[in-house]
């Protein structure tokens, strides 16, 4: 299969890795890491090894079979515009937050599937990257049901190595994943602390509160999804990635713009009460990012 990753950070760039094993590969991201896994290929390391040599580009190919779309939830319409130039036969979204598949719906002709990603990835020099662990990719037509481009998906991803399943439920899932991030990234980012802290102490509850919160808007969307069941899900991921720096808590430390309003700003804006804890952390952090005039 011919993929064509668009944003090739951190996770963009160990599943386009990984990937690269059995497919053609485009890894379409910035300077300096373009140049650097160019000249030398990109270097995996951690619980996924070796060196793998993707083609890479600044910009999407004139076609692919699937683009992978991994950048973060505020560029999500800037990359249907750019993927406007490649003929396609169907787009993934690999993203974090809500709302992505649908932007990129807009922009482009073809099929747009759903995805979660749990593997941990971090970049610390260009031209490489770490899994910090390992996870699973769950895929699916975005509105649910089945399809053959999901289920093609799902073979590609599986034959190159990446624990992948394919799913009918995916805005269930899609939900599920948001209230596990919702109670994981904004906390660890405020707090400065792994992911494994949140497994105890007067955090855990904030963790807690922020997830059910976010069932509890879900299930008023008309997906069935209990606090419990999220909270055993919150809990689970973090254990599982205890040694992990969440994604927020990495834009927070690089003093990046992070994807609150994608996270727990989407639970709040669509609260038919008050969510206040998730109304909370979307205070704070915003707070921080004007601080720092990384946002209006």
């Amino acid at each position: 299969m011919e993929i064509c990753v668009f944003g090739a950070g951190s996770i963009g760039s160990l599943v386009g890795g990984v990937l690269a094993r059995e497919h053609e590969v485009y890894l379409v991201g910035r300077e300096p890491h373009m140049s650097a896994v160019e000249d030398g290929g990109l270097q995996i390391s951690g619980e996924i090894s070796g060196t793998v040599h993707p083609r890479t580009a600044t910009a999407p190919p004139e076609s692919a079979d699937l683009a992978v779309v991994t950048v973060k939830s505020f560029d999500t319409q800037d990359a249907g515009r750019a993927l406007q130039n490649c003929t396609l036969g169907g787009v993934l979204s690999l993203q974090n937050g809500m709302g992505n598949e649908s932007i990129l719906a807009e922009s482009l002709d073809c099929p747009v599937l759903a995805g979660t990603c749990t593997y941990g990835a971090r970049i610390e020099a260009p031209g490489t990257v770490e899994c910090t662990g390992i996870g699973e990719i769950t895929v699916g037509p975005a509105d649910g049901g089945e399809s053959d481009l999901a289920d093609r998906t799902g073979l590609a991803f599986r034959q190159a190595g990446l624990e992948t399943t394919v799913s009918p439920a995916m805005p269930r899932k899609l939900w599920e994943k948001l209230a596990v991030n919702a109670g994981i990234n904004a906390t660890t980012a405020l707090a400065r602390v792994s992911n494994g802290a949140l497994l105890e102490g007067s955090v855990r509850e904030i963790a807690r509160k922020a997830a059910c919160e976010a069932a509890r808007v879900a299930r008023n969307q008309g997906h069935s999804l209990s606090g419990q069941q999220v909270m055993d899900r919150t809990f689970d991921v973090a254990e599982a990635t205890a040694a992990n720096t969440s994604s927020m808590h990495q834009d927070v430390r690089a003093e990046k713009r992070t994807e609150i309003d994608a996270i727990n700003g989407y639970i709040v804006e669509r609260a038919e009460k008050p969510a206040l804890v998730n109304e909370t952390l979307t205070a704070l952090v915003q707070a921080w990012e004007r601080e720092r005039g990384l946002r209006a």
